[in-house]
């Protein structure tokens, strides 16, 4: 059935800006002469988040002060959108499906990237407005009460294992893994209920719903 609305992650789910921030995380980690084998650790979720919950050489340091100097070496460059994510987003709209981005990434950021791909959203959702971010289910439960929908009417589209957890428990009714990150296999051992390689299957389902 046609949900009532799309949550929508942002960063590797709608945008191709994960080789972008990996960049940014290898360069912040290398000037402070810091070596972290898997940076899949930051995909999904806050940094600040990761720092005070994940062990590593960041331990006992302020999480916020070092999500200041990440920021630094995130490149400038507008990231592309992924294929599908335009049409998938012009699908719901002509389709009166609402649409919310709920992402652990800051509004600076959201506003580039909601630029590139063009199309308006109803309601964003930022790592400003959750105490917890993902795979804490806040950012998914905020959406849907600004929304005024229901979470089970809704569809969450993800590419992270942390999204795809804070969507399922925020009771979302279906969750879609988009494998542009990580192998499909990872998606669903997370719990999506459907993996796509990418959002364009998205706007066909959504178009035939």
């Amino acid at each position: 059935m046609k949900p009532e609305a799309l949550l929508l992650d942002l960063d590797g789910t709608l945008v191709d800006s994960e080789p972008l921030h990996r960049r940014g995380y290898a360069d912040f980690l290398a000037a402070r002469g810091w070596s972290v084998p898997d940076l899949s650790v930051f995909t999904g979720r806050r940094a600040e988040d990761v720092f005070v919950t994940e062990p590593g050489p960041w331990t006992g340091q302020d999480p916020l002060e070092l999500l200041a100097e990440v920021v630094r070496f995130i490149p400038t460059e507008p990231p592309e959108p992924l294929p599908g994510a335009v049409a998938l987003m012009a699908a719901a709209r002509s389709s009166g499906v609402a649409m919310a981005i709920v992402t652990s990434a800051g509004p600076a950021w959201v506003t580039r990237c909601l630029s590139v791909l063009g199309c308006p959203v109803d309601v964003v959702v930022t790592a400003d407005d959750i105490v917890d971010g993902k795979p804490d289910p806040a950012g998914y439960v905020l959406a849907c009460l600004r929304l005024g929908v229901a979470p089970d009417a809704t569809w969450a589209v993800e590419d992270s294992p942390a999204g795809v957890r804070s969507a399922l428990d925020a009771g979302v009714g279906a969750v879609h893994g988009v494998a542009t990150t990580h192998d499909p296999d990872v998606l669903s051992a997370a719990g999506a209920h459907v993996v796509h390689a990418d959002p364009a299957p998205l706007a066909e389902l959504l178009a035939s719903a």
